[in-house]
Order: structure tokens, then C-alpha cells, then sequence
């Protein structure tokens, strides 16, 4: 521990003795100060010990004396050490009132005793707990780091953390859920900062923030090592909780402009110079785990590519091989094809577009590729970065998923954000995903009905919630100012195998359509087979179609010498029955057949062609009253 005054006193070389202030002789010394000036204050900076002659000083002075101890009182100055025997053949007996009266510690200091005895006293014992910090902090650093190389990874680092620190200690991943703590109770306390940890997780790694007793009411920026400020009570925190009282420093993680995680550590009080070098050690070890290598990076994006390349031109065996254990459990059982576009509107980009000039999967595209029968677009260009590895490890320690957050990553990278979600679900189920990042667009392999599927349900309702509509408006120029709503579209394909992958991917392109035409953040496949064509014809350039065919029948109604249209709707839906049409209309079936024949007359189209009848159907469906419109 650090000198204090009371450990000087009980030094037998010294040979000091108290006069004043015994209450407070375990205040620390952060060092000894020799100085003879009546007013020494403006070169004081707090927790030093004043060592002085009194030879420019009245020390007989009662009113003199108040006014100097009061000044080192008030200057943060712990004890005044007064030398006998220079001028004085004792302390005068108004400085020692004086000290008396204000409770700062004076201490005697005999003639035999130097002012540099006192000087390297402190000093070594500085030295001395600087050294035992030091050597402290290394090994915490060892115990650290043997922790997160052993099978436990996190979840032992966190728990010899805590213990060094006597505290607790827990993880949050990209998402901003627990994924580990220690010791198990602190899972409770870590899940009240969520939105202290959405704070930092905003700011450029690395950064730092502590907040006080439950942390609640705002996080204190700082720099890396300091104290920052400090917040009130814990929102909603439960005042029976022995640890709602803490000290909370939040530290996050990563070496880019993205946070990969945030560690934090709770105390009974801020952090000494032997906890700072844990938690130092403790932030480097959890970043190496967390952000891997670029080269690493590289290899993975070529090899899931290449998984890709393969699974979409039906070579599923090649795939698995490939694949090996990084990615074989995934393509064992049914999985879902994601594809997810971040173009506002989605762009011009038609399903199938997303394929690019045929290049080596190493420089991040795919081509077309063969499948089956029929040719298949395919777009990756490889595997997620950050938490996919992770993700396809599975920690085991998760103390509770909590819903994927739409903020994972920054505002202006919503593909980043799915995929931290995503590859933050899988990593709490222990599952594999396939992420594969290609410009604007974003494909994944999940398996079906797993947690990473899961949390893209999540993910794309928080983005409908953040919107704060259900369904997003069709009319883009409603929209408020500087609100992109077409920041992210995303389809999910039926569950399918290996062999059924390029299938899977049109499932999934088609059902992008489906939502980008819809004005949804999610569509699956499955929901578009189970509901109508319809809504598909809510785009304006089918509408203006829909007008240019019916035109003529409807300027022929406007002049009054007959109802085409409603008649051609009549019997298009009685599917050319005459006498049923002609009774829905209240008309001899010979007039409805004079009408069809004007239609046939004026369109100079036979309604013999079925091809016709259904162009002429949807037109009337694309524009009839309440269709919807793009």
C-alpha cells in the first residue's frame, strides 16, 4: 500500500512524533515537500506532506497561524512536519492550536532527523508500491492469459479478473447482449447497463465510459485509464442489491471503427494502479479474441466464397469438403438462404442483378453459376468479418440471448448491423453461419430454425420499431426529411439442403422483390407462395401499363354509349359464361355480347387468347379502387 503519514510516524529512523491530527495519520502521502515560503499553496497540488523551519513564518502568531493552516487545509496538504531546533526549540504552541483546530496531522520532526530522510522515505515507499503494483499487474497479466487460452476462453479470463479485482467482471458482444460474467450473479447487474454499453458502443473503439451505482442515468466519457464521470442511481435498480453501489468502468473492444464487444468491471471503488494493469491486459486479450487477423479475415472471405461458388453450382459434396469443420455442421442439415440489400429502395437492382463478370471467389465475387438445369446468379464475396468466428464456435457461457439489437452497427451500415446480430445469436447457440458480404448486398446460410435465423426476425422488427411504422410507407416522398427507408430489405428463403442451394437463393431474391415492393424490411419465401399475385402489381410502371390498355374502353364510357369496362369485368370474372355475366349486369346476354365484341373492336385483340383475358384481368385488378399502389 501506498506511505501514509501514520507508517512515517512508526518509521524508527525517523523518529517523529504527532501533536496534532492523530485521527488522520492512515491518510496516503503522495510525496514530502520541503519549503520555507509564508504562503506555500500555489506550488502544492494535494497529499503531500509539508515539511518546514518556520523560518519566514510568525509561528507565535495565533491569527497568522489560523490563516497558514487553513491554507493547507484547504490545498489538499495531508500533515505538516515542523523541524525543532533550527528556529524553534519546540512548535510553537499557536501552530499547534491552530492544527489542532483545523485536524491536520503535525508531526514533530527532531534536529538529528534531515528533511531528505523524510524525502526518501516516501520515496521508497512510492518505489515500493509502484514496484509491487507492477509485478502484481504482470502476474494478472500471466494468470489472464493462461485463462483465455485455456477451454474456457471468456468465461475463465472474466472469472480471474473478477477475483483480482475484487469485483466482477462481465462481456458484452457486438449486439450489446451478456454473453459472459462472473461470478454468476453479475449477469443481473451487467444487463442493467445495456443502454450505458449502446453509449459506448457508438463511439470509435477504443473508448472507455464509468458510471456509478447502477449506471442507469448516463455513462461519463473518458480517456483510457482515467475516471471519467461518475452517474447517479441505477434506472430501476432494486435498492436491496448489494451491488447496485458499484463502480462501474466500461471498456470496449476492438482495433477498428467498429466495437466488437465491451468488457466491464464493477468495484467498490476506483481502480488502483495493479487492478489498471488487469484491466488493461484483461481489454488486449479480449480484443485479440475478438477482432482476428486481416490475413486470417481474407482466408476465411476466400473460403466461404468458395463454399458458396460450390453449394450454387450444385456441387454440395465439393462444398462439404471444402468446408471441412469450419462450416460442415451448417450444411448437414436444412438451412435458409438470406439475401439482404442495404441500396436505399433497393436500388435499381432486379432480382438476379446482383451477379457480377466472372472473377476468382479470392477477389470477392462470384459469377454466375451452374445449377441444376437452369443457370443461378450468384453474388458473394465473402465471409462476415469480426464475430463470425465466434459465432461458429459458440462460447457456452451466455447467460441470456435478449433481442438482437438493430444497432449492432453504425447507422450508415445496416448489412453490418444484421450481420453482428445474426453472428452474435449464432455464437450464444453454438451454431454455424455462413456470412457472405458482396458490396450493397449481404448473404447468409443459417441453419432453419436456429437462433441466427431467429435474430433476423428480431433485427428487421427493431428496424420496423425504430421507423416507428409496421409497414413502411409506400409513398417515399412522405417520408421525413433525411429518413432513408429503404436502408435495409432483406428476402429469406424456404429451408432447403446442399443440393437445393441455388433454388434457395431465387427463393430468397424473389422474396427481396417481394419486400422491396412492399415497403417491408422482411419478407420470406414462404409468405410471398401463401398470399396473392396482387400486391406484386403495386409498381408504377405496371399501373401506367395497366391505364395505357383500358384507355380506349374507358374514353369510349365517357361518352356515355356504353360500359365496356365493368362489363368486360363481368364477364372476365364469370370466366365468359354470357348469361351469368349479363345477370351480375342486369343486361341480355345478346347486349354483352355486342359489348365483348366492341372491346375485341377497339383493343384490336381477340378475347378468344387466353393471354388477353389475363392481361386484361390484371389491368383491371392493378387499377381498380383500393389496389395498392408503389
Amino acid at each position: 500500500m501506498p506511505p501514509t503519514l501514520a507508517s512515517l510516524v512508526h518509521h524508527t529512523a525517523l523518529k517523529l512524533s504527532v501533536l496534532a491530527g492523530e485521527d488522520r495519520l492512515e491518510t496516503p502521502v503522495r510525496w514530502a515537500h520541503v519549503s520555507e515560503l509564508a504562503d506555500p499553496v500555489p506550488y502544492m497540488e494535494g497529499g503531500e506532506l509539508l515539511l518546514t523551519t518556520a523560518m519566514k513564518l510568525d509561528a507565535e502568531d495565533p491569527e497568522a497561524m489560523g490563516r497558514y493552516v487553513r491554507r493547507l487545509v484547504g490545498a489538499g496538504v495531508v500533515g505538516l512536519g515542523f523541524a525543532v531546533g533550527v528556529n524553534h526549540d519546540e512548535v510553537p504552541a499557536a501552530l499547534v492550536t491552530a492544527a489542532k483546530e483545523e485536524g491536520l496531522p503535525l508531526l514533530e520532526v527532531p534536529r538529528r532527523t534531515p528533511f531528505i530522510a523524510i524525502s526518501k522515505a516516501v520515496s521508497a515507499a512510492i518505489a515500493a508500491e509502484q514496484y509491487r503494483a507492477v509485478t502484481a499487474g504482470f502476474e494478472a497479466q500471466r494468470e489472464l492469459t493462461r485463462a483465455a487460452i485455456g477451454a474456457e476462453g471468456p468465461a475463465a479470463l472474466l472469472a480471474r479478473l473478477a477475483a483480482h479485482l475484487d469485483g466482477w467482471a462481465a462481456l458484452y458482444d457486438a449486439s450489446g447482449a451478456v454473453v459472459a460474467a462472473a461470478p454468476d450473479w453479475a449477469a443481473r447487474r451487467a444487463a442493467r447497463l445495456t443502454a450505458d454499453v449502446e453509449r459506448l458502443r457508438s463511439r470509435p473503439a477504443p473508448a472507455s465510459a464509468v458510471v456509478g451505482g447502477g449506471g442507469g442515468a448516463g455513462a461519463g466519457d473518458e480517456d483510457d485509464g482515467g475516471d471519467g464521470g461518475e452517474s447517479g442511481a441505477a434506472e430501476g435498480a432494486d435498492s436491496a442489491d448489494e451491488a447496485v453501489a458499484d463502480r462501474v468502468e466500461l471498456q470496449s473492444l476492438g482495433t477498428g471503427r467498429r466495437t466488437r464487444g465491451v468488457l466491464a468491471v464493477g468495484t467498490g471503488a476506483p481502480l488502483g494502479t495493479a487492478e489498471r494493469y488487469a484491466v488493461h491486459s484483461a481489454v488486449a486479450l479480449l480484443t485479440l479474441t475478438t477482432e482476428r487477423s486481416r490475413a486470417l479475415q481474407e482466408a476465411e472471405q476466400r473460403l466461404g466464397a468458395a463454399v458458396l461458388r460450390m453449394l450454387l453450382a450444385g456441387e454440395p459434396d465439393h462444398a462439404r469438403a471444402v468446408a471441412g469443420q469450419l462450416y460442415g455442421g451448417l450444411l448437414d442439415a436444412p438451412f435458409r438462404m438470406l439475401v439482404a440489400e442495404a441500396a436505399p429502395g433497393g436500388g435499381s437492382q432486379q432480382p438476379g442483378a446482383a451477379a457480377v463478370a466472372d472473377e476468382p471467389a479470392a477477389e470477392g465475387q462470384v459469377g454466375k453459376a451452374q445449377a441444376g438445369t437452369g443457370q443461378a446468379d450468384a453474388a458473394p464475396g465473402g465471409t462476415g468479418a469480426g464475430g463470425a468466428a465466434a459465432a461458429r464456435k459458440g462460447t457456452g457461457t451466455a447467460k441470456g440471448t435478449g433481442a438482437a439489437q438493430a444497432e449492432a452497427a453504425p447507422a450508415d451500415d445496416p448489412l453490418g448491423a444484421l450481420a453482428d446480430a445474426m453472428e452474435a445469436a449464432a455464437a450464444r447457440g453454438g451454431e454455424a453461419v455462413l456470412v457472405v458480404p458482396d458490396g450493397e448486398r449481404l448473404i447468409v446460410l443459417a441453419p432453419d430454425g436456429g437462433a441466427a435465423v431467429s435474430a433476423c426476425g428480431e433485427h428487421a422488427e427493431a428496424v420496423e420499431s425504430r421507423r416507428g411504422t409496421a409497414a413502411r410507407p409506400r409513398d417515399r416522398s412522405a417520408a421525413p426529411p433525411g429518413d432513408d427507408l429503404g436502408d435495409l430489405v432483406i428476402g429469406l428463403s424456404a429451408p432447403a439442403g446442399p443440393t437445393a442451394a441455388a433454388a434457395a437463393y431465387r427463393q430468397a431474391e424473389q422474396a427481396l422483390s417481394v419486400a422491396r415492393r412492399r415497403g417491408r424490411v422482411l419478407v420470406e419465401h414462404e409468405e410471398v407462395a401463401a398470399g396473392s399475385v396482387l400486391p406484386l402489381l403495386a409498381d408504377d410502371a405496371v399501373r401506367a401499363f395497366a391505364d395505357g390498355m383500358l384507355r380506349a374502353l374507358r374514353d369510349h364510357d365517357a361518352t356515355g354509349r356504353g360500359d365496356l369496362v365493368a362489363s368486360l369485368r363481368a364477364w372476365l370474372s364469370r370466366h365468359g359464361q354470357w348469361d351469368a355475366a349479363a345477370a351480375d349486369l342486369g343486361v341480355h346476354r345478346h347486349t354483352l355480347r355486342y359489348r365483348m365484341r366492341r372491346v375485341e373492336e377497339i383493343l384490336g385483340r381477340s378475347l378468344d387468347d387466353p393471354d388477353v383475358r389475363m392481361e386484361l384481368w390484371l389491368a383491371l385488378k392493378a387499377t381498380a379502387p383500393g389496389a395498392p399502389h408503389s
